[in-house]
């Protein structure tokens, strides 16, 4: 599976963390992502894919490609025998320049790219980066894609230097401290995060402390589950696990199985370290 990725050129270095190309074989039919803080953008360039949002949601196909606003849960992607696809993996807050409507009305619940930029642009879109010389070229032109689409945003700056701070704490950060520091209410600021990330600053914190955590596990060695949690600043290793299971669906040893399973299975995947085989 080749995987292409590089990180804008300003101003949208600021809301984005790279953007990439992504063309094979996916190591498994579905993969589950569990929450990160971050937003995703797909342009689809091959078969059609499948996402389901959550338990309360049906799967659905994206023919065109899709939107994601920084997600509670964890989400299963579907992928066809031969994937091909440009994306962007935002900051949480990077992708409220190019929504038409609050990025509130899309948590939780994925949408095509035609739903927020229109039909005719993702057509004409796709067949200039279907046709583009190779990866590189493609990112290229994508990036330009996105330049031309970056909006001026109200509270853009607010959302932006509060949730760096929280990013910062990786979550361990007091809130009500943050609305202070930022010479605001809580409730103006949570209202401001709703439209621009979709989720309060309380759910970002979260989102950032559990991916934080996770992300520092070695499935290859053995896990002092009451050290780790504990070393992330939860309460106890129940309220990890609780926290675990609100995110993933599943219970920290059981993702640690998930987990070994995909490195067993396809070592050096370019996928491995975030995605879990999900059949």
């Amino acid at each position: 599976m080749q995987y292409v990725s590089r990180v804008p050129r300003p101003p949208l270095d600021g809301l984005i963390d790279d953007i990439y190309y992504l063309e094979g074989s996916s190591p498994y039919a579905r993969l589950t992502l569990p929450p990160m803080p971050a937003a995703l953008l797909i342009i689809n360039l091959g078969a059609p894919f499948h996402i389901r949002g959550g338990t309360d949601i049906e799967t659905a196909a994206y023919a065109d490609g899709c939107v994601v606003t920084a997600p509670t849960h964890a989400f299963e992607f579907g992928y066809p025998r031969q994937t091909r696809s440009v994306g962007v993996h935002f900051k949480p807050w990077g992708l409220a320049p190019f929504l038409p409507m609050p990025a509130a009305e899309l948590c939780d619940r994925p949408v095509t790219v035609e739903q927020v930029w229109g039909r005719p642009a993702i057509a004409e879109l796709r067949d200039r980066l279907a046709t583009a010389d190779g990866p590189h070229d493609m990112l290229t032109l994508f990036e330009e894609e996105l330049r031309r689409r970056l909006c001026e945003t109200t509270g853009l700056g607010l959302v932006r230097h509060t949730s760096s701070v929280i990013a910062a704490t990786n979550g361990a950060v007091a809130i009500g401290d943050l609305s202070v520091a930022a010479g605001v209410s809580s409730t103006h600021l949570a209202r401001r995060f709703r439209e621009l990330i979709g989720v309060t600053p309380k759910r970002l914190a979260r989102t950032y402390r559990f991916a934080a955590t996770v992300l520092t596990i070695n499935p290859a060695e053995p896990i002092d589950w009451g050290e780790l949690a504990t070393g992330a600043g939860y309460f106890d290793q129940a309220h990890f696990g609780h926290e675990f299971r609100a995110f993933t669906g599943l219970t920290p040893t059981r993702y640690i199985e998930v987990r070994r399973r995909f490195l067993r299975e396809h070592p050096g995947h370019v996928l491995d370290g975030w995605p879990l085989p999900t059949d």
